[in-house]
């Protein structure tokens, strides 16, 4: 049985949030990929990622998000995380992203950084 993926957009206050649901990997990381550098093209230079629904990101997915990270600083501005699930922050400690993205545990917490 083959999992929901899917891509929400919205803005809250001033930053656009994009939320994935599901899983992340090479069927669906491209379309993450064209999501993220859609919003980072209409002028945002910062975003927020919302991975709170995320079940699964591989290395395929984890090349987005430092592809974005780059356009987004490369702009002056930043992409936040926004994660929970143990098992996703694991992997962004193992490949020691977690030194590279601002990561947070809820929405509210990307103000406060």
């Amino acid at each position: 049985m083959e999992q929901e993926f899917r891509i929400e957009e919205r803005v809250e206050g001033e930053i656009p949030v994009v939320a994935v649901i599901g899983e992340i990997d090479v069927a669906t990381a491209p379309q993450l990929r064209e999501c993220l550098h859609g919003v980072i093209a209409r002028g945002h230079s910062s975003l927020v990622l919302d991975l709170l629904a995320v079940t699964f990101l591989d290395s395929t997915a984890l090349g987005v998000l430092v592809g974005a990270l780059k356009r987004c600083r490369e702009l002056g501005g930043e992409l936040h995380v926004v994660v929970t699930d143990p098992r996703i922050k694991k992997i962004f400690e193992i490949t020691g992203l977690n030194k590279v993205f601002p990561i947070v545990d809820t929405l509210a917490d990307v103000g406060a950084r």
